[in-house]
């Protein structure tokens, strides 16, 4: 059974629950804010429901590479629960080389979604970058639809606006998760196979989770009532 890493956490760790912690407070606060706006004063927060919508996405892809770090994930392991513990480590290894390519080929999507949200070339290649493209357009100077630039941004005008003033969030915040969170998950993928390889874990999923939690508070209430 893989091994979940919450027994002894790192300062990383907790600085990642932290920020998942603090993304599920703002969009709590938000949109019970727009919810009072609208129905107690008539009004309305009209850049909340984007920036919920834009929080949401930072913390599922975010949130999905450090499911792989804490062996997390959900998955089906009917099969590989009765084979032996050799063949067993062999398709795990088999799973988490293929989720390493599937994490390069997002690596790769992710990167070239946002590069010219940020002025930067895409990469050449169908599957595999050959290199970055010589002819591409910028869109630094797409901007969302609601969300106002906060003071603390406003640099954002000079690196990809030619100095020009935005009138609302450039698009290359928001959707720099995406190349962030999957070169994260590609990294992740890659310590779940080194994990793999050396034995500590015997898969990239969990495994039995709710059995397990039913069995250790079915012991706990044994213990109790044995006393």
């Amino acid at each position: 059974m893989a091994q979940s890493h919450s027994g002894s956490k790192s300062r990383l760790d907790k600085l990642e629950e932290t920020l998942f912690a603090m993304i599920l407070g703002i969009m709590t606060l938000l949109t019970f804010a727009n919810v009072v706006a609208r129905y107690v004063f008539n009004s309305n927060i009209f850049w909340a429901l984007e920036l919920t919508v834009f929080l949401f996405a930072w913390l599922v892809l975010f949130g999905a590479s450090y499911a792989i770090k804490t062996f997390s994930h959900l998955g089906v392991d009917a099969l590989v629960n009765i084979m032996s513990s050799p063949k067993r480590r062999i398709f795990g290894i088999i799973s988490a080389l293929a989720c390493i390519f599937y994490a390069a080929l997002l690596v790769k999507g992710g990167w070239d979604y946002w590069a010219p949200y940020a002025n930067l070339p895409p990469t050449e290649g169908r599957w595999i970058p050959t290199g970055f493209a010589e002819k591409y357009r910028g869109r630094g100077w797409y901007e969302t639809q609601d969300i106002p630039v906060p003071f603390f941004l406003t640099w954002l005008e000079t690196v990809f606006n030619n100095g020009e003033t935005y009138e609302k969030l450039p698009k290359v915040v928001p959707y720099l998760v995406m190349p962030l969170a999957m070169l994260l998950l590609f990294v992740r993928c890659l310590f779940a196979f080194k994990a793999i390889w050396q034995g500590r874990a015997d898969m990239m999923i969990v495994s039995h989770e709710a059995e397990d939690d039913v069995k250790q508070a079915g012991a706990k209430i044994a213990a109790s009532e044995g006393r």
